[in-house]
């Protein structure tokens, strides 16, 4: 995958280039954040599917006892969290001008279990080297 943004500021040092870096920068941290987020969350969701369908614990068993919503809870969770990691995925996407396919690795990192951690290290670093191409020496 190509690094080189489409329609960042062109020369270094620029005012535009210095805001641009300071919204990539805030689009990152929250990307970031909501990764790691989302990658815990669905951890826990993918234990409390353990305990659900495998051991069938009480409080997570496939009949939806009322008295034990855990299973319940953890999957809506979950849900609202991936829902919020995807607007942060789209930010940092349009904002870095990446192809359709970073997008949809991104997005898809959201629900396959260990891959958001993965796969954050290396938006993280593919991210920063071009606000620091961009942004140049001052950011």
């Amino acid at each position: 995958m190509t690094t080189e943004p489409t329609s960042t500021p062109t020369e270094v040092g620029t005012p535009d280039a210095t805001a641009w870096g300071r919204k990539a920068r805030g689009s990152l941290r929250r990307y970031r954040v909501m990764a790691w987020i989302t990658g815990v969350m669905l951890l826990i969701l993918c234990v409390e599917m353990l305990f659900k369908y495998v051991l069938q614990l009480p409080g997570f068993n496939v009949e939806g006892d009322p008295r034990h919503e855990a299973a319940r809870i953890i999957a809506m969770v979950h849900g609202w969290v991936y829902v919020v990691y995807l607007v942060t995925v789209f930010d940092l996407w349009s904002t870095l001008r990446w192809r359709l396919g970073r997008l949809t690795a991104m997005a898809a990192a959201g629900v396959v279990p260990v891959m958001s951690f993965v796969l954050e290290r290396r938006v993280h670093a593919d991210a920063d080297a071009r606000i620091d191409a961009a942004a140049g020496p001052q950011a």
